[in-house]
């Protein structure tokens, strides 16, 4: 199967939707089948893209004005001429907004099937950056996706969100989670000590710093005594949370390994985004053998259960996140038996095994075109 991957983010870039594209063309190639990659340029100096398991043809691109680490691809003809030349089968658009939009005309001009993967909550960053603009955003959203021969959702409250707003023909596709990399066995004392030197409760979240994931909301749980709070990441709201955070270790970007370790480093793992269609970082730690705490909205929804993995807590409610991270930091018994219920629950949530869900998918679609073609 020749499939292109149309992808608003692609490594070097660090967040959810670079990520799921690099691991879903691993899989592919893993399979035997043959994808390519379309995607913005990246920063001048981000180097090639030589460790990508398959080609990858970058699109000019600008940085997002206020969060130069997001580029928003250029118009362009390289989409449609990548996708010609690599006489693709079907085409997979990862969080289609700007550059998904293109590949999702070039793929109807050339009479070729779209599966597009839902994986950011536009609506939800139009409400926290620009106070207005939800309407227009699902309206967006719903142009790109009614196109598509089918819309993958990551979450049962994804996939709500969509078919209540009017998108049809979804279906549930959730995210694997490394359970090789991200293991509890990880534990580094000596990284505990250099964290926590008096030896407090570490308490960890991951992810990016900017408004929507409303860190600041770990205000609390800083403030409790005998608690270190450590934040891995990097965004545009790093220096006002340096100021509201005043008592936390900020690690700055990490990844691989390095991650991992960090990972299964915590004691709890606290995530404060309301706006989350999946949450990658919750399965990681989860797979780390890590209690989480993290707002009942989204996908932390179908990740964690309550009371036995981790808490649910209101979303934007610092004081319950506070009272949760407490009631784990007083009863080591109960943050071991929610770990090791965490980790149970993600070991079957591989990348291999989500990749074969996908291209599941993938023929599906291909053989309902058929049938079309064929009537």
């Amino acid at each position: 199967m020749r499939v292109v991957i149309v992808t608003e983010s692609f490594p070097p870039d660090v967040n959810g939707v670079a990520h799921c594209a690099l691991q879903t063309a691993r899989h592919l190639v893993d399979r035997g089948h043959a994808p390519l990659v379309v995607a913005p340029a990246t920063a001048a100096g981000a180097g090639p893209d030589a460790d990508a398991p398959c080609p990858v043809v970058r699109v000019p691109s600008l940085p997002l004005p206020g969060y130069p680490q997001v580029r928003v691809a250029l118009p362009s003809r390289r989409v449609t001429a990548a996708i010609t030349a690599h006489r693709a089968d079907i085409v997979h658009l990862a969080s289609p907004f700007v550059l998904g939009v293109r590949g999702m005309s070039a793929a109807a001009r050339l009479g070729l099937p779209a599966v597009a993967v839902y994986q950011t909550d536009l609506a939800g960053y139009a409400r926290t950056y620009v106070h207005a603009g939800e309407s227009a955003a699902w309206r967006r959203i719903r142009s790109v996706h009614t196109a598509a021969d089918r819309t993958l959702a990551p979450s049962s409250a994804a996939q709500h969100d969509l078919e209540t707003h009017g998108v049809p023909r979804v279906r549930l596709w959730a995210r694997g989670v490394d359970t090789v990399r991200f293991r509890p066995d990880l534990r580094d004392e000596r990284l505990r000590r250099e964290l926590a030197p008096n030896g407090e409760l570490i308490v960890g979240y991951v992810g990016r710093l900017a408004p929507e994931k409303q860190v600041e909301l770990l205000s609390g749980v800083g403030a409790l005594p005998g608690v270190r709070l450590v934040i891995v990441g990097d965004g545009p709201s790093a220096p006002q949370l340096a100021q509201a955070l005043p008592g936390a270790v900020f690690l700055g970007r990490r990844t691989g390994d390095d991650l991992a370790r960090i990972f299964a480093s915590f004691d709890v793992f606290a995530h404060t985004g309301p706006f989350e269609t999946f949450c990658q970082t919750v399965q990681e730690a989860m797979a780390s053998g890590v209690p989480v705490v993290a707002p009942a909205a989204g996908g932390p929804l179908d990740l964690v259960e309550h009371d036995r993995t981790g808490f649910l807590v209101p979303p934007r409610d610092a004081d319950a996140v506070r009272d949760a991270v407490r009631v784990l930091a007083a009863d080591p018994a109960l943050r071991a038996a929610f770990g090791t219920a965490a980790r149970a629950t993600v070991e079957g949530r591989t990348w291999a095994a989500i990749g074969d869900q996908l291209i599941g998918h993938y023929e599906e679609v291909l053989a309902a075109r058929k049938a079309v073609l064929a009537a």
